[in-house]
């Protein structure tokens, strides 16, 4: 995503600031943050709780195809003051048994002054995305991940859960992986930047860098109500089970994935560490499938320093002024693309596509091919439909391979871009050019100015599916042919 993008924090202040004589009064009554984003089950958790009651209340949702109330805890409370996006905000620790039976997912607790009557129930929502309305929210919240005790038991899906993402894009303690929330400094940027996973927000309970989108103004983008809840909202209410990892996980464990048979990727997984990609790399190489429901994935390399509590990114080449967009030159340090092209393992790249962030998008959808293909049963496409386009299916961000027509007119993947050659393209979206259309696009080798989304798959080891577009987990509630086609990939491989 570019970096000349305006910060929002809807719903809660951007940034507390603490006061000399005591907490601001505008900060909430209780917030906190999770001292590491997953844990085992039967594991502890330990939560970093800033309060001014003097006792607080956190109470524990799965979040699936309904939001599960799954139990309660409370402690002393003690007020701590905001820090830097940059270190570790050391707030008071709490620590809570994980029950052992708790299964594995995303879980959000909700930490409010301590109450004896229990937190009101959240209703389910079955067609609805979980916690997209009833838990999200800029304070007050925290979001973490249980994963499996025995890893692969009950399923053979593994879900990356993108923290790294999440927080690039939080904006608590007054910057993010974007440099200061202060847009208006002219100060130059000093290279690399970095932030601290200790701290609110992170999916969640925090402030995001960001355009609301006009599309689904619900939630911000940049958070996990948006894109990972209604994709797990439909994949558990379709009868599939998944254990969850985060990217943190993948990272800091190897075989993390080893007992299963498809690692799902879904949204904006945009920032990946080298070691995160060496072990999705050789879990393909092992065999395993992956399925990229999203795009712009793997755009940012990531360095994970201070004992896996914080990350950093080497963006901005030394004196490039601030609002500078380092995705239109060349000479970023951190971009993937520039070193080991990120196409070939997905397939595809950000840089042959682009992203359009700011008010409503004209239609855009995929026109498909091969639709003989087994990944379109049952949706009644031909070669030459246009899959998505009433519902804006190709945007907020989206990935694409270079590619070029053969002689019956079908888009082919030239590979000249590091693509694999088998990579079977699906479906094409031309990206409008004109500059009044409000697409933007990043540098790459090729200087043509065409580009499009593309989305497809290719085998090497194992399968790798990509949808090409951010936007493919919005369309869930939406478009029964995107349903279709999302059963069908997972279906087909596992």
């Amino acid at each position: 995503m570019s970096d000349a993008q305006p910060d929002v924090g809807p719903a809660g202040p951007a940034v507390d600031r603490p006061a000399a004589d005591g907490p601001p009064a505008d900060v909430p009554a209780v917030d906190g943050y999770p001292g590491s984003p997953s844990v085992r089950a039967g594991g502890t958790l330990r939560l970093h709780v800033s309060t001014r009651a003097e006792r607080f209340r956190a109470d524990f949702f799965r979040c699936g195809a309904t939001i599960r109330h799954m139990g309660t805890t409370h402690g002393p409370g003690r007020y701590a003051p905001p820090r830097r996006q940059d270190e570790d905000w050391g707030w008071p620790g709490h620590d809570f048994a994980v029950p052992e039976d708790w299964p594995s997912g995303v879980y959000v607790a909700v930490l409010s002054p301590y109450a004896e009557e229990p937190c009101p129930e959240v209703p389910d929502v079955p067609e609805a995305p979980a916690c997209a309305e009833d838990l999200d929210a800029r304070h007050s919240r925290l979001l973490f991940v249980v994963t499996a005790r025995e890893p692969g038991r009950t399923t053979n899906i593994l879900y990356k859960v993108p923290v790294f993402t999440y927080h690039a894009y939080n904006i608590s303690g007054g910057g993010s992986l974007y440099g200061p929330v202060d847009a208006a400094d002219p100060a130059p940027h000093t290279g690399t930047l970095a932030v601290t996973l200790r701290r609110p927000g992170g999916g969640i309970g925090g402030p995001v860098k960001g355009r609301p989108d006009p599309h689904d103004p619900r939630t911000p983008r940049q958070t996990f109500a948006h894109w990972d809840a209604p994709f797990i909202a439909w994949l558990e209410g379709a009868g599939l089970t998944a254990d969850y990892c985060t990217d943190l996980d993948l990272h800091e464990s190897p075989g993390i994935s080893d007992r299963y048979q498809l690692l799902l990727s879904v949204g904006h997984d945009e920032y990946w560490s080298a070691r995160v990609r060496d072990n999705v790399t050789a879990f393909r190489d092992g065999g395993g499938n992956i399925a990229i429901f999203g795009a712009n994935t793997c755009w940012w390399r990531v360095a994970v320093t201070d004992g896996g509590t914080a990350i950093r990114c080497a963006k901005y080449p030394p004196g490039v002024p601030r609002g500078a967009d380092v995705d239109q030159m060349r000479g970023a340090p951190d971009h993937w693309w520039e070193t080991e092209p990120e196409n070939t393992l997905t397939g595809v790249s950000y840089r042959n596509a682009g992203g359009h962030w700011e008010g409503p998008r004209a239609p855009l959808g995929f026109t498909v091919q091969d639709t003989d293909h087994k990944i379109f049963a049952d949706t009644e496409l031909h070669d030459g439909d246009v899959l998505g386009a009433e519902h804006r299916l190709v945007g907020y961000e989206c990935d694409g391979a270079a590619y070029a027509r053969d002689a019956f007119g079908r888009a082919v993947a030239t590979g000249k871009d590091g693509t694999p050659a088998d990579f079977a393209i699906l479906g094409t979206a031309d990206l409008p050019q004109e500059p009044s259309a409000g697409w933007h696009t990043a540098a790459r080798e090729d200087p043509a100015p065409a580009r499009a989304a593309t989305f497809g798959l290719y085998t090497q080891g194992g399968t790798v599916f990509t949808a090409a577009t951010t936007d493919w987990p919005r369309l869930l509630p939406l478009d029964p042919r995107v349903r279709a086609i999302t059963n069908n990939v997972i279906t087909l491989l596992t």
